[in-house]
């Protein structure tokens, strides 16, 4: 029971990744391959709501594959970010703090694909929250070829200067391959301490998410 339970562990993955494909085919390639493995598993797709991008990419990939897709995203963005017909559901919020909210508890698992600003900030958010016990879902970064190895470093000169505890630069699993990264995913096991138990947190943007990820 164990182990099949294992191959389901993540029935919704939500993805960050950037509104821009970037000036190499490999970007993007990495987002059809990461859709193609999603729909492979039957795994369903939640992120930012954009049509355009690597955004664009892997929920056209994923809603093509039959899987349920549902985007996010912010009124004031829309029409940068979409452009054309929607894909699968899309849900509009107020604002960047709604939207991170609602993604954080429709997914089950999170996985930050190149981007900008605002996927590097949208998956330090994820990992800070595993940090403090908000939640205890996996944390993945698809670092394609080597985009993420600057800010891995990074992580590892903050546990080097004291100001990251080991164990917390623990709470990321990355791999350079989506089929890689979905597979030690699996695997993960949460071996760091929380700040806070998800009781003390009060979060009332994520309404009963802490209590749903505790009682599972």
């Amino acid at each position: 029971m164990e182990e099949s339970s294992t191959m389901i562990k993540f029935k919704r993955v939500c993805v960050f990744c950037g509104s821009n494909t970037g000036h190499r085919q490999i970007f993007s390639d990495a987002a059809l391959e990461l859709g193609d493995e999603l729909v492979k598993k039957k795994i369903n797709l939640v992120y930012g709501g954009g049509s355009v991008g690597l955004m664009g990419l892997i929920s056209q990939k994923v809603y093509d594959g039959g899987c349920h897709v549902l985007g996010v995203i912010p009124k004031a963005l829309m029409p940068l970010e979409i452009s054309g017909e929607t894909v699968g559901e899309v849900r509009t919020v107020l604002d960047m703090h709604e939207r991170k909210a609602a993604m954080a508890r429709e997914a089950d698992a999170f996985i930050a694909l190149p981007g900008g600003y605002g996927t590097m900030e949208e998956l330090l958010e994820m990992i800070t929250w595993s940090q403090l016990g908000i939640h205890k879902k996996t944390v993945g970064l698809l670092n394609v070829d080597g985009y993420y190895d600057c800010l891995l470093a990074l992580f590892d000169n903050g546990v080097k200067e004291g100001f990251i505890k080991p164990g917390d630069r623990h709470i990321i699993v990355s791999a350079p391959t989506a089929k890689e990264l979905l597979e030690k995913m699996e695997l993960y096991t949460p071996s760091h301490e929380h700040v806070a138990s998800h009781e003390s947190w009060h979060m009332e943007q994520l309404g009963d998410y802490p209590r749903k990820q505790n009682s599972q």
